[in-house]
This record gives C-alpha cells, structure tokens and sequence, in this order.
C-alpha cells in the first residue's frame, strides 16, 4: 500500500531541489531520513518534512494500527517539478529595470512498503 505526500509552492527551483531529490530515490525510509538529516543543502530540510508527512499518511491509511518500522518502506517515487514563477523587476543603470524571476517548485514522494501487509496476505491466500 502506497501513501503520498505533496509540498506545493516550495519557495526554491525545482533545478536545486533536484540535486537532493536524487540522493533519496528508491532508499529505505530510514536511511533517506539519514541522509536528509546530513545533508548540508536548504532543499534537504523541507523533504525531509514531506517525507515524515508521507510516513504518517502511510500510518493514518492503516488507522494507526500498523508502525511504518516494520514494514520495510521505502521511497517509491519522489519528484520536484516546477512551480509558479514570481516575477520581479530591479533597478538598473540608466534608468533600466532587469527582471528578477523567483522560482518555486512542488514535491512529491510516494512511499510504499516492501514487506505484505497481513491483510494482503490473508487476501492471497483466501483467493487461491
């Protein structure tokens, strides 16, 4: 069973959130978590929010009553694209004006679990 967890108008570009996106696809929960936690870039600390978002929907899908530690999750799917662009103008000699783009990105990760749920197992085997 697969929970997602969306960040919408992350105020960062979609290019930089990239760069740690990469470090924790297709990891272990924990050691994406890990790895979040050391890495020394601003983007790390908000997947890092969205990832814990993500196990606790995984959690809140099974009413509490399974933790995600034993279950083997892992980062399925997890994607920074590009958001809406703020676009600013700067003064400039001469009575110019250069345009400053702001740029901010939406994140998704999808996590899923390796181990079966009991209920998918009992499923399986009533169906054979």
């Amino acid at each position: 069973m697969e929970a997602v967890a969306k960040f919408r108008n992350c105020h960062m570009s979609a290019r930089k959130m990239r760069l740690v996106v990469d470090n924790i696809r297709g990891k272990n929960v924990n050691e994406a978590l890990d790895i979040l936690e050391f890495t020394n870039k601003e983007a790390a600390t908000w997947l890092q929010k969205t990832l814990l978002s993500a196990i606790a929907n995984w959690e809140y899908k099974l009413d509490g009553m399974e933790d995600a530690d034993d279950y083997d999750l892992y980062v399925k799917e997890v994607r920074a694209d590009q958001g809406p662009m703020l676009k600013r103008f700067r003064p400039a000699p001469h009575g110019r004006a250069h345009r400053i783009r702001k740029h901010s990105s939406h994140i998704t990760i999808v996590v899923d679990n390796r181990l079966p749920l009991e209920d998918e197992a009992e499923g399986a085997s009533e169906e054979e």
